[in-house]
C-alpha cells in the first residue's frame, strides 16, 4: 500500500554531482521520509544524512561538507545532493521513513544506484 520511491541516481564521473530525491507512494500520512542511507557492493548498510521535519540535519563522517539533506515538507519530499563525488560513494541509496511511535511502522525505500566511476 505505502511504497516509498527514490529517483536521480545513475552513473558519474568523480568529482561530479547527484540530486536523489524520494517520494512516498500511498495514503498513510504518517509516513514522512526523513534519511538516507546507502549500501555499497560487499559492505553494510550505512546512514548517510539525517533530517527532521524542523530542518535540523546530521551527517555521516564520510558525507559532511559534501552532501546536503533537505525536505520539501509540503509535498513530504526528502532530497539528498551529493557534490565532490567520489568512487567510494558508489552504492545503493535509499531513503528511508522512522516509525513516529511503537504502534506505528518504519518503511524503506527500493533504492536508487549510484555509480561514481571514470
Amino acid at each position: 500500500q505505502v511504497q516509498l520511491v527514490e529517483s536521480g541516481g545513475g552513473l558519474v564521473q568523480p568529482g561530479g554531482s547527484l540530486r536523489l530525491s524520494c517520494v512516498v507512494r500511498g495514503n498513510i500520512g504518517y509516513v514522512h521520509p526523513t534519511e538516507w542511507h546507502r549500501q555499497a557492493p560487499g559492505q553494510e548498510r550505512e546512514m548517510v544524512a539525517t533530517i527532521t521535519r524542523g530542518g535540523r540535519t546530521n551527517y555521516a563522517d564520510s558525507a559532511k561538507g559534501r552532501f546536503t539533506i533537505s525536505r520539501d515538507n509540503v509535498a513530504n519530499t526528502l532530497y539528498l545532493q551529493m557534490d565532490s563525488l567520489k568512487p567510494d560513494d558508489t552504492a545503493v541509496y535509499y531513503c528511508y521513513a522512522p516509525a513516529h511511535t511503537v504502534e506505528q511502522r518504519d518503511f524503506w525505500g527500493q533504492g536508487t544506484r549510484v555509480t561514481v566511476s571514470s
